[in-house]
Formats: structure tokens, sequence, C-alpha cells
């Protein structure tokens, strides 16, 4: 059973929430406390198990369908661990929401609260916010954007105007990614009756707004105070990763799994980098 919630949480993906979390606490003006323990170890294994754990239940037909499952790309669950696999991240997530609320504000609790939200929206019955186009992508990013709001609403100060603008940025970036992730999955989700970004635009279409998104994300840095503007080139990378596919067409979209693939180790590289402008942020 360990086992198949340690894969149901999606290990590869852990770093996504957990840093964003941790780095908007410490330059929000943080320091290593019990707020920012709970908030990283949170956002690292509970959190994602909530949010792909219920995913993965609640996508169980069409994931038997999609080829890319059953592996780093999203679990594969029987119909006999989904029930537990739901007690488990409630269990896992509860404790942490208790003492998010005790410890926080009534804003760093309303913003938990979206984030919740957020997740479980994107998949659960009557809700299914993954297969309403656009709101498809926003909620996705607010998957990975809200762990730094949290960060930040739990600091109370001011973000700033450059604050608002990486949040903006980094935003971005989530509508770009999740955009991009929908193209290789047009086929079978059309042949599922599912519906997102990618089935209505479709996957050329879908490919060029991904990529403008992501220059667009990159171009809001620069006017921002120094050396943040440096993380805009950061951007560049996804851009020209999934610019390969400017033409591609609905018949061929399941080709941009390559670029998929090259954006989950890109997520890791480029991480390293702003880990490096960080540092120098701080101790510049």
């Amino acid at each position: 059973m360990l086992r198949e919630l340690f894969l149901a949480s999606r290990p590869i993906s852990w770093v996504n929430t957990a840093f964003p979390f941790g780095a908007a606490y410490l330059l929000g003006g943080g320091r290593v406390d019990l707020v920012f323990v709970l908030g990283v170890v949170f956002f690292l294994v509970p959190y994602n198990l909530a949010m792909y754990g219920i995913n993965d239940v609640f996508d169980y037909e069409s994931d038997l369908r999609n080829p890319r499952k059953g592996g780093v790309e999203g679990h594969l669950a029987s119909p006999e661990q989904h029930r537990r696999i739901l007690i488990a991240a409630a269990v896992a997530c509860v404790p942490f929401l208790i003492a998010f609320v005790v410890l926080g504000t009534v804003l760093s609790t309303a913003v938990l609260a979206l984030s919740m939200f957020a997740v479980l929206a994107y998949s659960v019955r009557g809700l299914r916010f993954k297969e309403i186009p656009v709101l498809d992508s926003l909620t996705s990013s607010t998957h990975f954007s809200s762990p730094a709001w949290f960060a930040l609403a739990l600091l109370g100060d001011p973000v700033g105007r450059d604050g608002w603008l990486v949040l903006a940025a980094f935003f971005l970036w989530g509508i770009a990614s999740q955009a991009f992730g929908a193209v290789q999955d047009v086929v079978p989700d059309r042949e599922g009756g599912l519906a997102s970004v990618g089935t209505v635009l479709g996957a050329r279409a879908t490919v060029r707004l991904t990529t403008s998104v992501y220059l667009l994300a990159g171009a809001l840095l620069v006017f921002t105070s120094w050396p943040v503007p440096l993380a805009g080139l950061l951007a560049l990378p996804y851009a020209v990763n999934s610019a390969r596919f400017w033409s591609i067409t609905d018949n061929t979209s399941a080709e941009a799994h390559r670029g998929w693939s090259v954006f989950l180790w890109l997520n890791y590289v480029v991480g390293f980098f702003v880990t490096m402008l960080m540092l120098w942020f701080a101790l510049g």
C-alpha cells in the first residue's frame, strides 16, 4: 500500500510545489522556523498525494486508454486501491491544514482554502475543472502557484511591485505548462470524450499559444529590479522546447510527448539556476 501511495504522489513532481513555498517564504522575509518546515513538508508530499492521488482515482477510466499512464507521468492505481488513496490523502493533509489555520491568519487561511479547492475541483465529479477548457489551465497553474501565494500570505508583508510581477510570471508559466501537457493527449482525450484546452484549440494553436505565454512570462520579469530580470531568461528553454512542435497537427499531436519528457527534467535544471539567483539575491 505504501508503494501505491508513493507512486500516486508523483515523486518526480514533489519539488514543483515545495520549492515555490520555501523560496517565497524565505525571500519574503521568513526564516527556517516551524511554519517553514511544516509548509515545505506539506507541499512536498501530502499536497501532492492529494492532488495526484485524487486525479488518479477520478481519471481511472480515461487513464486506461492513455499510453502515458502507468509510469512517472501518471500512476494507474487499481480500483480496489482508490478508496485507500483518498483516505490516505485526507489523513496526510488534515493535520497540516489544522496547524496552518492555527498558526496563520485570515488571509493565509483563505489562500490555503483556495489552493485546496483547486486541488479538488480539478478532478472530482461534479466539478471536473480539468474538462473545462481554459479553466483547466488556470486551475492547474493555481496548483503550482498557490504554495508561493500561501507563503507570502503567512508572512503578511506587502508583496511589492517586483513580487507581483514574479507571481504573475510564475502563474503564466503554469498556464503554459498545463496547456503544453494537454497537446500530447489531444487524440486520446477526444476518443474518450474529454475536453481540454488542447482538444478545443487544436494541437497546433495550443503549442503556439504555449510558446507565446512562456515568452510573455519571461518578458514580465524584465520590469523587475536587478538581478530578477535574469530569471526571465529561464523562460527561454521552455519556449524553445514547445516551439519545436510549432507545426504539429492533431494527427501528430502524440509527438509532443517528446517535449513533455524534456519538460520534466528541464524543471530541475531551471530550478538549479533559480536557486543560484536566489542565493545571489540573498547574499548580495
